[in-house]
């Protein structure tokens, strides 16, 4: 297993959108370790192949607290929603930055799981506000687009200036 490098907004490839997978084989699960290991490391709840430059439609979550519920989606598709609510998000691609954004409470999402099966799942709560977030990655979208142009530009300053530093 490896960590990956996690792009950092505003580098435009976190805009690209993502392909469908058509293998689930060796090479994919190696990666979804991978990422696993990154988004443990970093840490953070979800992590889409987008923000480690892998232009898949492949996201890896797990929002329980000791790190025992990962969960695999390849492929996501939300197929049900209903009710709303605001949580303030964060993402491991626009570093110490958090806002409140408007979700849908709950979903259905299908998916196949890192061995290629097709499952269907409900979420609420946090765990239907993460698979949103990274689905949105897979579309080229950030939680920072939900925000006002100016709150946006002043995350994009921040983040230009801190990066200028670490470079």
């Amino acid at each position: 297993m490896a960590l990956l490098p996690i792009l950092e907004y505003p580098d435009p490839r976190l805009r690209t959108q993502a392909v469908d997978v058509k293998n689930v084989d060796d090479k994919l699960r190696g990666l979804i370790d991978d990422m696993f290991e990154t988004m443990y490391d970093a840490p953070g709840i979800g992590l889409a192949a987008t923000q480690v430059n892998v232009h898949k439609r492949l996201i890896v979550i797990d929002v329980s607290e000791d790190r025992t519920e990962p969960l695999v989606l390849i492929n996501p598709t939300v197929t049900e929603i209903e009710g709303e609510i605001t949580h303030e998000e964060g993402c491991l691609s626009v570093p110490g930055q958090y806002e409140s954004v408007d979700r849908v409470e709950h979903i259905e999402v299908s998916a196949l799981d890192r061995n290629g099966k097709k499952f269907t799942m409900q979420a609420e709560g946090l765990l239907s506000v993460c698979i949103q977030h990274e689905c949105d990655h897979l579309e080229g979208k950030l939680f920072v687009d939900y925000l006002s142009n100016l709150k946006r530009q002043r995350i994009r300053k921040k983040l230009l200036k801190s990066q200028r530093q670490r470079a």
